[in-house]
């Protein structure tokens, strides 16, 4: 038929996350127009398509883009600046008065340049981004070519960004005014937490994400503390008290979820929510690990998040797939659970599922946007392969991304990042916000 295509990908294997289960073999994707038009065994597509061009992964693992379903990306320029506290020490003693002397415009669209070119080169296309100056993360995102959920953030207390939650949600609204037609970014209402939000906040938060069909993106039972804290001031835990406001609903993206009984369990399930899991994360914080088995068996969609650099301290979707696979199977004593492709499934379509954006982005499914990744599998720590899947997930690294797409244009080629400002140039802008803090 000699179709015409922009770019046909051959490769060894194809993991398309849907169907289930499935791994192909020697196959190809075509792609035109930013879309993905053909996926069939590569002679077939050879057939098929008259290709602008074509790119041959012998060894290579093709999977759709990752999404980082909780991020602050800004915060790649203070990683590493406060190791080893528990979160609310780590808030109060460093994060928080650290932000109140650098955070500007300028912080954050270059700690989100920064963000992005690493996760790009780690394979991840799409991010859900929570943080002062939305409309500097938007200008940084779409700058890179990266895919972003943009959070207008909200808070009670005064920040050098907003006076108090109305300001946070009015300079949020404007951004997202700003950037409504750009096909790269989207925005949520992004209210912090349930000890940083009050009631009437919340109701005005909830009402802008339901007269905008946006998402809610909140961290909530994090730790064992803030359920305490909101027993002693509600007279409830975090989640019911979310139920009572009405905050809890399909669009709902509740981040970490570490500590959840029975009936927090069944608040989420009756809800719809997702859940954002950031097992590195809770690790380094110590706040502990949620029982992933229990969720996923109660049909919640759980994805991936690195949470910001300061806490994590890097931006690593392996590395999230790899730790929410292993902490299920040991907090459950239970090898079967989050086998390689469910850990890939919620890195990838759950996270997309959890944005509302499964029919666009998450699988490589003809008529989807062409977000993939292609994983080199051939080197010699790779060897033997017998599984791909397992491997992307207990054996590659994000040093394995061969190549990166968004919308079907390049953004990683052979290894090297193809993107608008060069690596020389991010150095740069780390050195100055480096010296600066050191001041």
């Amino acid at each position: 038929m000699n179709e015409p295509a922009d770019l046909v990908i051959n490769t060894r294997w194809i993991a398309p996350v849907a169907p289930v289960d499935t791994v192909l073999e020697n196959h190809a994707v075509a792609v035109r127009d930013g879309r993905i038009v053909g996926v069939m065994p590569q002679a077939e597509a050879h057939r098929h398509y008259r290709a602008e061009r074509v790119v041959s992964l012998p060894t290579h693992l093709l999977i759709p883009g990752m999404v980082n379903l909780h991020a602050h990306a800004a915060m790649n320029l203070m990683r590493g600046i406060a190791d080893d506290l528990p979160l609310m020490r780590w808030l109060q003693e460093a994060i928080w008065p650290t932000e109140a002397r650098h955070v500007s415009p300028a912080f954050v669209r270059d700690g989100t340049r920064l963000a992005a070119a690493e996760m790009l080169r780690g394979g991840v296309t799409t991010c859900n981004d929570m943080y002062f100056h939305p409309e500097a993360a938007a200008e940084a995102f779409a700058e890179m070519g990266m895919r972003a959920v943009v959070g207008m953030v909200m808070l009670e207390f005064p920040t050098p960004y907003a006076s108090d939650a109305d300001d946070y949600l009015r300079k949020g609204l404007a951004a997202r005014d700003r950037w409504s037609a750009h096909p790269l970014i989207q925005f949520s209402v992004a209210p912090h937490a349930p000890y940083t939000v009050s009631d009437a906040s919340f109701a005005r938060a909830l009402a802008i994400a339901e007269e905008l069909d946006l998402a809610i993106h909140i961290h909530v039972h994090e730790t064992s503390q803030e359920i305490a804290d909101s027993l002693a001031a509600h007279g409830c835990r975090p989640l019911a008290r979310l139920a009572r406001l009405g905050v809890l609903g399909q669009n709902t993206i509740a981040v970490h979820v570490v500590h959840l009984d029975e009936t927090d369990l069944e608040l989420l399930q009756r809800h719809a929510c997702s859940v954002a899991h950031c097992p590195t994360s809770n690790m380094k914080l110590g706040s502990g690990i949620p029982d992933i088995s229990r969720m996923l068996a109660a049909g919640l969609r759980v994805g991936l998040g690195t949470d910001g650099a300061a806490s994590n301290n890097r931006l690593d979707m392996f590395h999230e797939m790899r730790h929410a696979a292993l902490l299920a199977k040991a907090a459950s004593r239970d090898p079967t659970v989050v086998p390689a492709q469910t850990a890939l499934r919620m890195a990838t379509l759950d996270g997309a599922s959890a944005l509302g954006m499964a029919d666009w982005i998450g699988s490589i499914e003809v008529g989807k946007l062409a977000d993939l990744c292609a994983v080199d599998l051939g080197a010699v720590d790779c060897q033997p392969c017998f599984d791909p899947v397992s491997h992307l997930v207990h054996v590659a690294g994000r040093e394995h991304v061969s190549h990166v797409w968004v919308n079907g244009e390049t953004r990683v080629d052979k290894g090297a990042a193809l993107l608008h400002i060069n690596d020389s140039e991010l150095l740069r802008l780390s050195s100055v916000w480096q010296t600066r803090f050191s001041n």
